[in-house]
């Protein structure tokens, strides 16, 4: 079960990374009025990334700590989705 741990939180941290860069694009695209990619940078952070993330936490253990950060991750992504005029 070590490994199998160990693997999970590997794979955790590099969800979170991607899904920082893929926030730091849509700052970009947003600010340069690229609405098109911004839709995707959305959709890839919507149906991809943040579900991803959650199915690996949930696979090492739900926390306090793990369910606020994707709290954050989701309220984040919503302001995003006002911004750009996009709420589905």
């Amino acid at each position: 079960m070590a490994k199998r741990s160990k693997r999970l939180k590997k794979a955790i941290e590099s969800y979170k990374d991607e899904i920082e860069k893929h926030f730091n694009k849509l700052d970009k695209d947003i600010e340069e009025g690229g609405n098109i990619l911004a839709r995707y940078y959305i959709k890839e952070l919507d149906k991809s990334l943040i579900d991803a993330l959650e199915k690996k936490l949930g696979l090492l253990g739900e926390d306090e700590e793990t369910s606020e950060l994707l709290k954050k991750y989701k309220a984040r992504l919503m302001e995003y989705k006002k911004k750009v005029g996009e709420f589905g």
